[in-house]
């Protein structure tokens, strides 16, 4: 009889159990519904979001009455802000924002604080307004003419052509490089052909177009095409994906809705990023050499040859660390993250992201260091077209003698 009795009272409770997830998965289909009904025609015809300029012009603090652990505070601040993007300059708005606790995600506003602001606007009035970040590119501004003014005073003429032709870089990849890599072109290619435009465009306004910038950019091509080569054979025999970051795979879902070849935009990536370096690295031998040899028009070739590997050799043990910890200073946090769960080292160089940036900067490192011998050889071969010893001598030199 018990047995029976514990039979029917099992039964009922696995009913009373498929009865209550039916009504839990009413209740949660009759809730989406009605969610989705809300939130169907928003935002409404005409809202438009804006991101707009404003200063805090107060902020009180309101602790918050949600239901929350114990150990998760949650505090609400009401904002008062004061616009100062046209056309709503001057224009006063108030913001609630939600403060979770946790830094990487809140951060603290106080009275004339300069933030950006997430606005809702609808036939020209703001609907709505959330406080987005901080005025960033307030600070980085100045920052930026901190940097041409320091470039001017210690460069003159030179730290103008230098201004020039960091504008010429910035709006070659921005209007040119990225425009082109989202329409779906090869990366490779284009990369190629923006690189060498770069190296042309620079090296010729710093330099000019004569026998030291021709020396630097052949040897900053051949020295990014080697560094692209060796990343490329490694890179694919390492089998590297090209989703080393969360924003290479958030390409999947842009709307343009590219097929992308992650491997080609990886390796057109690491030889954006060798270009810099190689080009320093040749630019600095090139210079060397012209200046042994209108100091020393006699020198002979292979005189002029070994001192610029010897410039060359000088500048490669620190171009080399540049590009070494270059890399490694973008990933400190998961170094950490590694070394403090103690993860084996056999596993931390598979991991694709860390083994993509050990490519990276061992690719840019050999391509920079190749590139010393072939600038060397070629300034050597350039400034000595003329047999030895009929070197014409510099113009300066020349008045000198006459003035004697």
């Amino acid at each position: 009889m018990r047995f029976f009795l514990r039979l029917g009272e099992t039964r009922l409770k696995k009913r009373s159990g498929i009865i209550a997830l039916l009504i839990m998965t009413l209740l949660a289909l009759e809730c989406t519904a009605v969610l989705a009904q809300e939130y169907a025609d928003y935002p409404p015809d005409g809202m438009e979001p804006q991101f707009l300029k404003a200063r805090v012009l107060s902020v009180e603090k309101v602790i918050s009455d949600y239901a929350v652990p114990d150990d998760f505070a949650v505090e609400s601040e009401v904002i008062k802000l004061e616009l100062t993007s046209a056309p709503y300059k001057g224009v006063v708005v108030q913001s609630t924002s939600l403060k979770s606790g946790h830094p990487a995600y809140d951060f603290d506003v106080e009275p004339n604080d300069r933030v950006i602001v997430w606005a809702e606007i609808l036939d020209g009035n703001i609907v709505e307004a959330h406080v987005f970040s901080p005025d960033r590119g307030h600070y980085l501004k100045w920052l930026v003419v901190g940097f041409m003014g320091v470039l001017l005073l210690v460069g003159g003429l030179t730290g103008i052509k230098t201004i020039l032709t960091l504008g010429v870089t910035g709006l070659a990849i921005v209007w040119i490089l990225l425009p082109v890599l989202l329409r779906g072109y090869d990366p490779i290619y284009v990369t190629i052909l923006v690189s060498s435009a770069i190296t042309v465009i620079t090296l010729g306004i710093v330099g000019g177009f004569n026998k030291k910038t021709l020396t630097a950019m052949i040897g900053t091509t051949v020295g990014v095409i080697i560094a692209g080569l060796i990343a490329m054979i490694v890179g694919s025999a390492a089998h590297l994906t090209g989703f080393g970051t969360e924003e290479a795979t958030m390409l999947f879902y842009i709307p343009q809705e590219v097929q992308f070849d992650f491997d080609r935009l990886l390796f057109s990536g690491m030889i954006i990023g060798a270009l810099g370096a190689v080009m320093d690295v040749a630019m600095s031998i090139a210079s060397s050499m012209e200046e042994v040899m209108l100091a020393r028009p006699r020198i002979t070739q292979e005189q002029l040859l070994r001192s610029g590997l010897r410039v060359g050799r000088d500048v490669m043990g620190t171009m080399s660390n540049t590009l070494i910890l270059a890399y490694a200073g973008g990933s400190i946090p998961l170094l950490l993250l590694f070394l403090a769960y103690e993860t084996p080292i056999v596993q931390i160089v598979n991991f694709d992201h860390i083994a993509t940036e050990i490519v990276k900067a061992l690719a840019g490192s050999i391509g920079l260091i190749a590139a010393i011998p072939i600038t060397a050889l070629v300034g050597s071969r350039l400034f000595k077209t003329a047999r030895p010893g009929s070197a014409k001598k510099p113009a300066s030199l020349q008045r000198q003698k006459e003035v004697i």
